[in-house]
This record gives structure tokens, sequence and C-alpha cells, in this order.
């Protein structure tokens, strides 16, 4: 599989089957090479400023208006229904979830989506949702494009080899991807898969800004990786299926030939992907633990400045230095939504119990922070430089919204950790107000 590179860039690409096939000095001549349709797909408003306009022209065999009409398709546990069930406060977490065993239930990615919190609504274009994704089958004469906002895909185990409109990408654990708004992709997996999904609806991903860090660090846009182009002329008498996750409902409608017949494309609105042990960490280097900020990979900004509809952030392996420091994460009530994930290893804060292909929330202003052991540990600990979270990578989806979990969440997956309120009863106090 080859990529171009970089984040938002303008880039340009055909199949090397079809040389020439891109039209040359315009977008939408009179008769395109080869016969191919001109399609535009806009990621955002016409009249977008040029920092923020987004689209891309496909060349492709036949138009994507070529297919039967809509219908409702069962969703499983895919929704958007904040209101299924009360409220929760409590500090949560899952414990790694169940992946169905093939061949007695076979499940796909489509059908292996279950939500598991979210806050807002996709028709007012403000709002995310936090998925998990768990299969064993590939995708087969399918596809899925999500009318409603962008998948951020990271996953857990197993790799996805993803085909869009594009061209392919291989995505591994330590690896996300991102589909923006309305591009047409199948995922074929090699054996039970798992993951985690944040989807935005309104906002599209960009990187943050570095202020006084500088022009380099965190991700760099050079190790963002595009698809080239790659089609198939390939007709379906069976069927193909295109489903539309629309107003957080999924409809499916029939044509007869395969969706990824883009022989050629130009544009800055694609998909992409990246390796997360690209990320450049910064850290702390004199005292005090700084803030998780640092970690952002990628940010959902809203219209007020620095609050964001979502931010992806990664704890990576790293250094710590930091003198007079208590060096895990503080205990800490925070008025953004913090949703946790394993992909590998050991989390710092909390060694036991938060397992990879688990996760946890913790809700607006609900405390949270290191367990017993790590607190008692990391207060006695010598300070002096250490490796910290080698072979381990934890991520936070992290929001401004307050979060509303499922139904599914707290009860179907019967995943949710009980008893997770406990790493905290053997905290003790330490006061003694004759000692300073």
């Amino acid at each position: 599989l080859q990529y171009m590179s970089g984040f938002g860039n303008e880039h340009a690409s055909e199949d090397p089957r079809c040389p020439g096939a891109l039209p040359e000095g315009q977008n939408n001549p009179q008769v395109c090479p080869y016969g191919l349709y001109a399609e535009q797909l806009s990621g955002s408003a016409f009249t977008c400023p040029r920092p923020t306009n987004r689209r891309s022209w496909l060349y492709r065999i036949l138009p994507s208006v070529c297919h039967k009409p809509f219908k409702p398709l069962e969703e499983g546990h895919l929704t958007h229904d904040w209101d299924e069930i009360e409220p929760d406060p409590n500090q949560l977490r899952w414990k790694p979830f169940e992946i169905p065993k093939a061949p007695q239930n076979k499940m796909d990615f489509v059908s292996g989506l279950h939500t598991l919190c979210g806050a807002g609504e996709p028709r007012g274009r403000n709002g995310i949702a936090v998925h998990i994704f768990v299969c064993n089958t590939s995708m087969i004469d399918r596809c899925l494009y999500n009318s409603d906002g962008d998948f951020l895909i990271v996953p857990q185990q197993g790799k996805l080899l993803i085909t869009t409109e594009f061209g392919k990408m291989l995505v591994e654990p330590n690896e996300i991807c991102v589909i923006q708004q309305g591009m047409r992709f199948s995922v074929e997996v090699f054996g039970e898969t798992r993951g985690y999904i944040l989807e935005v609806y309104g906002a599209h991903f960009e990187l943050p800004d570095l202020g006084p860090i500088g022009a380099n660090g965190l991700a760099n846009p050079r190790d963002f990786l595009v698809p080239v182009a790659w089609y198939e002329d390939r007709q379906v008498p069976g069927g193909y299926t295109v489903i539309s996750k629309y107003q957080g409902k999924l409809f499916a409608a029939q044509q007869d030939y395969s969706p990824y017949n883009v022989v050629a494309w130009h544009g800055n609105y694609t998909p992409y992907k990246y390796h997360l042990e690209k990320f450049m960490v910064i850290n702390a280097v004199a005292f005090d633990h700084a803030d998780p900020s640092i970690f952002t990979v990628l940010t959902a900004k809203t219209t007020r400045a620095g609050v964001a509809l979502a931010d992806f952030v990664i704890f990576p392996p790293r250094w710590g230095v930091a003198n007079n420091t208590f060096r895990p994460p503080y205990y800490h009530r925070n008025c953004m939504s913090e949703f946790m994930g394993l992909i590998k290893g050991h989390y710092e804060a909390k060694e036991e119990g938060f397992q990879p292909g688990g996760g946890s929330l913790h809700s607006m202003m609900t405390p949270h922070g290191p367990d017993a052991d790590c607190f008692e540990k990391a207060s006695k600990a010598k300070l002096e430089p250490e490796r910290v979270a080698d072979g381990t990578m934890a991520f936070m989806f992290e929001s401004s919204l307050s979060l509303a979990v499922t139904k599914w969440g707290l009860q179907t997956s019967n995943r949710l950790d009980k008893n997770y309120y406990k790493c905290w009863e053997p905290l003790k106090s330490h006061f003694n107000p004759k000692c300073k």
C-alpha cells in the first residue's frame, strides 16, 4: 500500500492504470478523460474561508447517485438517544468488551457498532458519540458512509484494511484513522477485532495550535498519511449495499456496482491515518505535572476559543524527570468529560482493573485520580529520571459536552465494573497538624 503525506494538504492522485485521468486546468470539463464522471464531495460550506474550506473532486466510472431508494436498516446497538436511561454521575469503568465468536455469530464492522455514550444531536450539527466496535468478519459487498459526522477510529485488537473511495489504508493497533463525513468505506478484518470510535457532529478534526511550543512538536503534519487512488470496475449482480448513517439511524440502498470506482481524485478532503509512535511528546522537566492538553493529537473545535467539542489525547512512553513532584496524574474534578481507553499495556495511575479493550468515563465534575496503591508508591518513590508508560498506550476522548451513557453501556453489555469505586477506598488521611 502506498500513501501521500501531509495533514490537510491539497493532494492529487490517479490510479496508474489510467494515466492522465485527472482533467488538466479545470475541475468539471464537458467530457472527462476516459469517459469518467466528475463528482464533488464537499466537507464544508462553499463559502467557508479558505483555511477551513474542504472539498475533493472525484472522477469515477459511475456517479454515486446511481442507486435504489434508501430503506431503514436495523441499527442494533447504534443510537443517539441519550434519554433512554437515567443519568449516572458515578465513576464508570468497563472490563474489556467481548468480541463475538465466529462462525456461530458472524459480525462485521457495521453490525458490531455499539454506542457507549454521547451528547448532542446530529440534526443540530453539534455533538459527539463514543462507540465500541467488535467484529470477526469482513464487510462483503457493502459499505458505510456517515452523513452525521466524522469517525476517528482507534483499533485495539486486530488490524483493519479499510477500502475508501480515495484508496486503501491498513490501520493497525497503535495507529488511528479518520473517515470524514460522507466518505464511503468498507472494513476487512483478519480475525477477532475490537476498537473505539470517537464520532463528532458539526466539526472536523484538526491539529491543535502550538502556541509557545513553537513551530514543531506534538503530531507533526508530515506524519499523517492519505491513500492513493485505486479503483475497481466491478459489477455486483447480486446487489451491493450502501449503508448511510443519517440522523443517528442506519439506512440501506442497493446498487449493482462497486462504489470504489474512483479512478482519480484531487482535493483536501480525504481520509487519513496516523501512527501514534510518531507523536513528539512534550513534558515537564523542572517540577509539577503538566496538564494532559500537551498530549493532544487532534482536536475538533467549538466556536469558543480554547474549548473543544472533542480532543483526542494520548499518553505515550516518555521520560519522567520532574523534581519534588507527585508524578502520576493528579486528583481532579473537571468541567470536561473524560473517556479513557487502553490500546496496550498498563495505565500508570491504575495498573490493576483498567485493561486493554476496556474503558472508563469520568463525567463532568466527578472526582477521579490515582488509586490507593499508585498514590502510596509515588509519594514514597525516589525521584530520579525514569521511563513512564513503556509498552503502553492509553488515550482519552475529552469533550466539553456532558456525556450520557446508553442502556447498552450501563446494562446490556454486562461489562460495567461495579467495584470500580473500591480502588479509592484504601486511601487514608496523612494529616498531621504538628508536622508541616
